[in-house]
């Protein structure tokens, strides 16, 4: 198992697909953290005066002392996720692609250890790119964010772990889509049409017109920018499907959306969920590549 991981890090390495999509996912990291940062300074603008001032009344603050760089991360680090999803795609959708999927399999004792290694490795790549996203959308919110809306070390340290482990899913829901489609094309075409578009779409009108706010919680998208922005959710009182206090539902639902995760539940719950979405596409890829022919 230890050579074929070797294996599957040298292959990854000896392409430009891992340093060719850290760039943009760093770059949209920083600049969405960046931008939110200075929109978040001015909360008090931001949701509305009387708003504001109810919502520091359920959590007992002053309105300077909320964590608004919460937000800023959350956005900076949801924007830059997906990136790690389609550099999974490649993991095995590319090598059918590149024709080299035939020296993998036949090069390991079975498909089960190819598989395993590619899912270590991947595993392992997922937690760089976390790693990196998380520190490049830090640096951006402490330049931007006021020292009174700063997260506190253990707001910090738990965006640090969420990101992680939002990026070592992501990653392995993009192996497994990757596999089920078997097309790198096709597989990020559709990753970033639904992620980016068709899903916010189904979130925004089942909101406004059927006043369904938990969809968000529930859809693969929504639930990866939950297990960070969950996080920024809960500091502003405002996970879950009902909180207690009685928050109005609207201002909670346009929280959890100011987070990056309209509709969450939890943090945990929200990894749960998407290990879930993770785990569906995963097996399924991992069944089909057990009996797919590769001449």
């Amino acid at each position: 198992m230890g050579n074929l991981i070797k294996a599957e890090f040298r292959k990854t390495l000896t392409t430009k697909s891992w340093w060719g999509l850290m760039i943009p996912a760093v770059a949209f990291a920083f600049l969405f953290a960046l931008g939110w940062g200075a929109i978040t300074n001015d909360l008090n603008d931001f949701l509305g005066s009387s708003d504001a001032q109810e919502l520091a009344g359920l959590l007992g603050i002053q309105l300077g002392e909320l964590p608004v760089g919460l937000l800023a991360l959350a956005h900076g680090i949801n924007v830059g996720m997906v990136f790690p999803v389609i550099f999974g795609v490649f993991a095995l959708a590319g090598e059918y692609s590149k024709k080299t999927i035939t020296t993998t399999f036949l090069t390991a004792p079975t498909r089960v250890a190819a598989l395993s290694a590619k899912m270590i490795t991947y595993i392992l790549w997922g937690a760089v790119y976390g790693v990196i996203i998380v520190a490049f959308a830090s640096l951006a919110t402490m330049m931007t964010v006021d020292n009174a809306g700063m997260p506190s070390a253990g707001q910090w340290f738990g965006v640090l772990g969420g990101g992680i482990l939002a990026t070592i899913l992501a990653t392995l829901f993009g192996i497994g889509v990757g596999a089920v489609w078997n097309s790198v094309t096709g597989a990020t075409i559709t990753l970033t049409i639904w992620m980016l578009i068709v899903e916010n779409v189904l979130v925004f009108v089942s909101f406004g017109w059927f006043e369904i706010r938990w969809l968000g919680g529930v859809l693969p998208n929504g639930t990866l920018n939950g297990i960070v922005g969950a996080i920024g959710a809960e500091a502003f009182g405002a996970a879950g499907v009902s909180v207690p206090g009685e928050l109005d539902e609207n201002l909670q639902w346009l929280l959890q959306y100011s987070a990056g995760a309209p509709g969450a539940f939890s943090w945990w719950a929200a990894a749960l969920i998407f290990f879930a979405w993770t785990m569906l596409f995963f097996v399924g890829g991992w069944a089909s590549n057990q009996r797919r022919d590769i001449t």
